[in-house]
C-alpha cells in the first residue's frame, strides 16, 4: 500500500482508484495498454511464461509490483541454479528475464523510499550478471549530468568491434512506463541485427533516475540530449557522425527535445505512440489516472495544482523549428493519449523531410485492429528507415496511412487528409 501522500496525490486517482481496482480484477493488468505484452517479448522465452504467470495473479493495483517481485525472485533464483551448473544460455535468459521483471515491480511504486531502491538493487543485479552471458556487448555506463549526478544507461554493441571499427548508433528514448531494461530485445533486436549500437538510458524522469533526484524538465532533457552526445563522441566504437534517436511514447517529447537541441548532429529521428499533446491535457485528465500520478512523481511534485501549472512547459511548438533531421511518427488512427490534430500542427513547423504513418484504427501502442496485425511490423519499419538515414539515403515527405488489410497507401505530405483509396472503399 502507498503512502497517504501518494494515494491523495491527485483528485483522479483517489476518485477511480476503486474503479481501476474493478476493471483489472475484471480484465488484467493490461487495462489500458499491452505493457505485459511489450516487456515479456524483449525479455525472451523465459520471461514471457513468467510475466504471463505473474499476470494471472493480480487482482488490484497494489497486486502488481508484489506479483511481479515474487516472480522475480523464482526467476533470479533459477538464474543462479543454471550459472552454478554452467548452464550460460540458460542463466542468460533467466537473468535477462529476472532484471525484466524487477524492472517492472518498480513501474507501480510512486514514491522513493526503501521499496523502490531493493527492487532497484536487484533489477541492477541481475541485468549485470545478464551483461556476462549476453549475445552481444553490453557496458553498463553512468553519463554526467553535473553536480555530481550521472544518468544509468547501458550502451549495447551488435558485436565486438574490429580494430577501428566504429558503429551507427541509436539513442533510445523510451517512454514514461519504461526503462532502459526493456528497450534492447535479448534475441533479434532490430537495431543490433542492423548493426546499430543502442544507448538505452534512463533519462530525466524515467526510472532509476528519478531516485537518484533527476526530475523531468524539458530544459533537463536539453541537458539530457548534450551529455549523451558528449559521452558517446569519446566512445571508440561509435560513430558520432551517424547518430538517430528513436522515441517511443512519451519518448515522442522528450526525443523530439533531444533532436531539436543537438540539431544538424542527428541523422534521423523516429517515434512510435505520441505525447506531443502542448499541456499534455488527454493523457493526464482523460486516460487512466496512473499516468499523472505517476509523472508528478517524475517531475517532483506533489502539489496537483502546482504541478498543473507546470505542465504548461510540456510544449514542443518551440522545439520543432530546430529539428534539422528528418522526423517520422509511426501511430495509431484512435491514438487515446495525443489527440492526432496536435501532432498535425507541429508538422506544419518542420522545414525538414517528414513521414507520417498512421495504422487505421490502432491505439496508441500501435496495435488492437487489424491493419496492425496485418501490416508491416512497426519496428521493423522504424529500424529500416533510420538504417536509411544513416546510410545516406534520401528521405521522402509523406503520409502513409495502413489500411485494415495492411495495404499501405503513399501520398506526398501536404495537408492532413486520408488516401482516396479509403475512402473509395466505404461507398
Amino acid at each position: 500500500m502507498a503512502s497517504v501522500n501518494v494515494e491523495r496525490r491527485t483528485r483522479r486517482w483517489q476518485q477511480q482508484r476503486w474503479i481501476l481496482d474493478s476493471i483489472i480484477r475484471t480484465v488484467g493488468p493490461e487495462w489500458d495498454q499491452g505493457r505485459i505484452e511489450s516487456r515479456s517479448k524483449t525479455g525472451g522465452p523465459a520471461a514471457e511464461g513468467d510475466y504471463k504467470a505473474a499476470a494471472r495473479r493480480m487482482r488490484k493495483f497494489d497486486d502488481i509490483h508484489r506479483e511481479f517481485a515474487s516472480a522475480a525472485r523464482k526467476r533470479e533464483s533459477k538464474a543462479r541454479d543454471f550459472e552454478r551448473q554452467g548452464r550460460g544460455v540458460a542463466a542468460r535468459e533467466s537473468y535477462m528475464a529476472a532484471a525484466m521483471l524487477w524492472a517492472s515491480a518498480c513501474w507501480p511504486v510512486f514514491e522513493e523510499g526503501e521499496q523502490l531502491l531493493g527492487y532497484e538493487e536487484r533489477m541492477n543485479a541481475c541485468y549485470a550478471k545478464f551483461i556476462k552471458f549476453a549475445p552481444h556487448p553490453i557496458q553498463r555506463v553512468e553519463i554526467p549530468f553535473g553536480n555530481g549526478k550521472f544518468l544509468p544507461a547501458y550502451l549495447h554493441l551488435p558485436r565486438k568491434p574490429e580494430k577501428g571499427e566504429k558503429f551507427p548508433t541509436v539513442f533510445y528514448c523510451g517512454g514514461m512506463d519504461g526503462s532502459k531494461e526493456n528497450m534492447v530485445s535479448l534475441y533479434g533486436d532490430r537495431f543490433i541485427e542492423r548493426g546499430f549500437a543502442v544507448l538505452a538510458i534512463d533519462g530525466p524522469g524515467q526510472a532509476e533516475a528519478v531516485s537518484r533526484g533527476i526530475y523531468f524538465s524539458p530544459e533537463n532533457w536539453e541537458k539530457c540530449a548534450n551529455a549523451v552526445y558528449a559521452f558517446l563522441s569519446k566512445q571508440p566504437a561509435i560513430d558520432i557522425g551517424k547518430l538517430v534517436i528513436r522515441g517511443s511514447s512519451f519518448g515522442s517529447f522528450w526525443g523530439t527535445v533531444a533532436a531539436a537541441t543537438l540539431g544538424g548532429k542527428v541523422k534521423g529521428y523516429v517515434t512510435t505512440g505520441l505525447c506531443q499533446e502542448p499541456g499534455a491535457w488527454q493523457i493526464f485528465n482523460m486516460a487512466s489516472p496512473t499516468f499523472k500520478v505517476r509523472f508528478m512523481f517524475m517531475s517532483g511534485y506533489d502539489d496537483e495544482d502546482e504541478f498543473d501549472r507546470f505542465c504548461k512547459k510540456i510544449d514542443l511548438t518551440p522545439y520543432m523549428p530546430k529539428i534539422r533531421c528528418p522526423y517520422a511518427v509511426i501511430t495509431g488512427e484512435n491514438e487515446q493519449l495525443s489527440p492526432l490534430e496536435y501532432t498535425e500542427k507541429l508538422f506544419e513547423q518542420l522545414k525538414v523531410p517528414k513521414r507520417m504513418v498512421v495504422f487505421e484504427g490502432a491505439n496508441h501502442s500501435v496495435t488492437g485492429a487489424p491493419s496492425a496485425e496485418n501490416g508491416e511490423d512497426r519496428n521493423t519499419m522504424l529500424a529500416d528507415w533510420l538504417l536509411d538515414r544513416v546510410n545516406g539515403k534520401p528521405a521522402k515527405s509523406e503520409r502513409v496511412w495502413i489500411d485494415s488489410a495492411g495495404r499501405a497507401h503513399a501520398e506526398p505530405f501536404a495537408k492532413p487528409k486520408r488516401p482516396a483509396a479509403r475512402k473509395g472503399r466505404r461507398q
